[in-house]
């Protein structure tokens, strides 16, 4: 047979390459369109690279003033020469002017600067609520100074007060007011913009209403007398007296939008759990809009995802969004981090020791940061002083049994065992590096048999030889100690104290509860004995709030219920002290009752530690703790230097 060419062969080879050709032209163009778009991608983050540059050249150019002093009748004439507009000021007072809010850090300039990314930090346990003023734990405080503004800050390299939303202030010469502009460009996340009407309404309509579940805060706003509306952007704080926490009561707190808020009830509120609105650099990706909409609000058991605030009015951070992951096993915390699940995280004391000893290289992924700041705290075991849920007392209604408690624990044995011998003994609320603190006050010291003498001064003796105190009516000394589960260093705890306890004759039950109750449990005042850790918000804080007997009223932070008249008589002598070094000589004094009395057994002053991925840009340690909205995602590992102390 012969193999012919025909015309249909011919005309079949064209079509081929006809296809051929449309295939690799297609090719071609979409090669050049993937170009194009990466070009254009590159070109954009370029521009808003320069685009933040740019402004905060002209934030630092038309606003870092300085401070004036203004003359009676020169208002118009100053302003008139600054540019700016002083009218809402009160003549012959001084005015303390400030910028918009910018990183402390530049993060343009430091090497590897990119847009865009998530950063996901991993919570040791569950947040019950995410509610201004309600809520009240560390990682809710963690997600509001993300999401919320207010009218003064903390400077994290200096630690004075310095404006956020406010780009000015005048404070009294005789301490009984406070008057702040809000800056003009200030918004909330929803575009509208942050008047003074939202400023009164926050303290008196929100904070200061009854029906509202914010006891914490409002045990410290016992002084003020009235938040004024001056003009759309000026409001005057006053006070019944002058005290040393006026000007941080009045400028410190968050700012709520009104028009939000105000659409719901009172009782939706207290009983919301991922309400937050507020003016700062992120928001919730996910937030209702209204009462009919609550079911899309955060719950427990979720992520907490925030999103860049792109209606933000000053310096927009790199980011583009932040999560918070809650993991309470301790083990499965580090594990997750390990596996790209979490960009930072706590880990354990001996955590931080055990990776750094034996990953020799894991500092060259990892920034594993170690620093004391002014959040570091002290953790305790806090004594049920007063009715236990409103029934009977506890044995540590007695000061000699509180005291003996101490004694019967070697603290710096758990520091070094449970902590791997990171921290040091705590001997009270003050700071040690404080001024407030005095050096002459000693921790109580371990002494079995000093504790014991106390226990039988108090009147609990073993007596029927069977190794169990009683007192005199027979009762044995029991007690329960609540402690939040997940974590091992908790549960080491737990099993140390109870061991220490059993040796002098104490019978203590363990009763581990889940994080997200313990808000419920102290409202309530049902325990006998909780373990916790108090952090601090400012460089010197009113003890009003945890230590004073009024503080015990409507669930306040006097969760033991804990009265003594020195005490109360010493913390209203340090408010109204003005002077800040015979203010520390007060606070000396009450640090000095407080040891004496031992209503907590204070465990231990710890410096923070962190496990941060270095894929991360900008992370610097301050005094103010960490700056996450400085943070940026790098376009490469190696490219962020090492962290700077601030």
């Amino acid at each position: 047979m012969n193999n012919r060419f025909g015309i249909k062969d011919f005309v079949t080879i064209i079509l081929l390459v006809v296809v051929l050709l449309a295939v690799l032209l297609s090719m071609v163009q979409k090669t050049r369109m993937e170009l194009a778009l990466d070009a254009t991608r590159a070109k954009l983050s370029e521009i808003e690279q320069q685009t933040m540059q740019l402004q905060r050249i002209v934030e630092k150019g038309f606003s870092e003033r300085p401070t004036v002093v203004m003359a009676p009748g020169a208002a118009a004439a100053n302003a008139a020469d600054r540019g700016t507009n002083d009218a809402w000021a009160r003549p012959g007072v001084k005015i303390e002017r400030w910028p918009a809010p910018a990183p402390a850090a530049d993060p343009t300039k430091v090497p590897g600067f990119a847009i865009g990314g998530e950063f996901v930090e991993l919570f040791e346990a569950q947040p019950a609520k995410l509610v201004p003023f309600i809520s009240g734990d560390v990682y809710y405080t963690r997600v509001l100074d993300r999401v919320c503004e207010a009218l003064a800050t903390f400077d994290p390299k200096t630690l004075k007060l310095r404006g956020q939303l406010a780009d000015g202030w005048q404070v009294d010469p005789d301490g009984l007011w406070v008057r702040a502009h809000i800056s003009p460009r200030a918004r909330f996340s929803d575009g509208t913009p942050v008047t003074s009407e939202d400023v009164r309404w926050t303290y008196v309509d929100y904070i200061l209403n009854p029906l509202i579940e914010a006891e914490r805060t409002r045990s410290t706003m016992d002084n003020l007398k009235e938040v004024k509306v001056i003009d759309e952007l000026t409001v005057e704080f006053t006070f019944k007296e002058p005290l040393f926490t006026n000007a941080i009561n009045a400028l410190g707190n968050p700012i709520l939008p009104k028009a939000y808020y105000s659409r719901f009830e009172p009782t939706q509120i207290n009983q919301a759990t991922g309400l937050m609105m507020g003016s700062g650099p992120f928001r919730f990706e996910r937030l209702p809009a209204g009462p009919d909409d609550l079911d899309v609000q955060w719950t427990p058991g979720q992520d907490v995802v925030l999103v860049r605030n792109e209606a933000y009015w000053a310096e927009k951070p790199p980011l583009a969004g932040m999560r918070f992951k809650s993991i309470k096993d301790d083990l499965g915390r580090l594990v997750s981090y390990r596996n790209g699940e979490g960009s930072m995280m706590l880990p354990t004391s001996p955590q931080f020791n055990t990776v750094l000893k034996e990953e020799p290289d894991f500092e060259k992924t990892n920034y594993a940061l170690k620093w004391v700041n002014m959040r570091c705290g002290y953790s305790f075991i806090a004594w049920q002083c007063g009715p236990r849920a409103g029934k009977e007392l506890t044995p540590f209604a007695d000061k000699r049994v509180r005291r003996a408690m101490t004694h019967l624990l070697d603290r710096e044995r758990m520091i070094r065992d449970i902590w791997d011998g990171i921290g040091i003994v705590s001997k009270g609320p003050m700071n040690p590096e404080s001024p407030a603190s005095d050096p002459a006050v000693k921790p109580l010291d371990f002494d079995v048999e000093k504790g014991k003498a106390l226990l039988a001064e108090a009147g609990w003796i073993d007596r029927n030889g069977d190794g169990i105190l009683e007192n005199e009516k027979g009762d044995k000394f029991e007690f329960e100690y609540t402690y939040a589960t997940g974590g091992e260093i908790s549960e080491r705890l737990a099993r140390f104290v109870k061991d220490s306890y059993a040796k002098a004759g104490i019978v203590m039950k363990t009763r581990p509860v889940d994080w997200s109750r313990y808000q419920e449990l102290l409202k309530l005042r049902d325990f006998d004995a909780i373990t916790l850790a108090w952090g601090n918000n400012a460089p010197e804080s009113d003890p009003r709030q945890i230590w004073h007997s009024e503080s015990i009223k409507e669930g306040g932070d006097n969760f033991i219920q804990w009265r003594n008249a020195d005490a109360d008589a010493l913390i209203e002598k340090g408010r109204r002290t003005m002077d800040e070094a015979e203010r520390m000589l007060v606070w000396r004094e009450f640090e000095a009752v407080i040891a004496d009395d031992q209503p907590y057994t204070f465990v231990r002053v710890a410096p923070w530690l962190r496990f941060v991925k270095r894929d991360f840009g900008n992370v610097n340690t301050y005094r103010t703790g960490l700056e996450p909205q400085e943070f940026f995602k790098t376009n490469s590992a190696t490219a962020a230097p090492a962290p700077a102390g601030g």
